[in-house]
């Protein structure tokens, strides 16, 4: 009898775990649909690109606060006084929200392609400088690849998630060599940053986001001189190694 009791236990509170793990997924959404609303309305009216990226990142820090989510930075001093190049690992998506939150207003992100097909991401993107990227067309990755390195040799400061896109295991893949081309190119240092929590938050191929706390590790820059700068892969290496002493995920390129 006493192992009937048990059991039923057991199985409501996991019931009420997942009701409340949907509550939670419904409130996030909803919360986070009004900041993006506030901040498409100040960016639409917010002369200067400086100002309106402050403004977006206000709102996706304020996104965090009021969802709950505790957002932990290390390494902030890692970030060249100059401008840089930032690459990060890519876990969800909620990534470019996070590097948005947290890193200076002077980075313009890097985007997929595929998010110029949604109007309103697209425009706020747009607004506060974001560029895209083609990734399955030749041409157009051949342009858009010049394209960033004319943004480098040009002084942009870029953010890049270099893996391409996020998988539903856990692990960091292989990285694309667009960003360390550039940075060579360019004579720009390379900043790698390791997001942890953001899988637990909203994984591929899930809809509802669940509750978490976020941890993003500035490391130190790599810098034009370091012998990882005689190509574009060892640099893309040298940085993925980085990442990976901190991640605590496998090296899924090393399979």
């Amino acid at each position: 009898m006493k192992d009937v009791n048990a059991q039923e236990f057991q199985e409501q509170a996991r019931y009420g775990s997942r009701i409340a793990e949907v509550l939670f997924g419904i409130y996030a959404w909803t919360t986070l649909s009004v900041c993006v609303s506030a901040a498409m309305l100040f960016a639409l009216a917010i002369p200067g690109l400086e100002r309106r990226r402050r403004w977006v990142s206000a709102a996706a820090r304020g996104w965090l606060f009021v969802a709950g989510m505790r957002g932990r930075l290390t390494g902030i001093t890692n970030i060249p006084v100059g401008h840089c190049i930032v690459v990060a690992n890519h876990a969800s998506y909620f990534d470019g929200l996070v590097l948005q939150a947290f890193l200076p207003p002077r980075f313009s992100f890097v985007i997929k392609g595929e998010m110029q097909k949604v109007p309103f991401a697209h425009f706020l993107l747009r607004r506060i400088g974001s560029k895209f990227v083609d990734r399955f067309v030749a041409s157009a990755s051949s342009r858009d690849a010049r394209n960033l390195l004319k943004a480098a040799a040009a002084g942009e400061s870029l953010a890049v998630f270099p893996e391409g896109t996020f998988h539903p295991e856990a692990g960091l893949h292989g990285f694309r060599l667009g960003a360390f081309a550039a940075a060579i190119k360019a004579d720009l240092p390379i900043v790698p940053v390791a997001i942890r929590g953001s899988r637990q938050i909203l994984p591929a191929r899930r809809i509802l986001p669940r509750h978490g706390n976020l941890r993003i590790d500035i490391l130190d820059a790599l810098r034009p001189g370091d012998p990882a700068f005689q190509n574009s892969r060892l640099l893309a290496e040298a940085a993925r190694q980085r990442i990976l002493t901190v991640l605590d995920e496998p090296d899924l390129a090393a399979r």
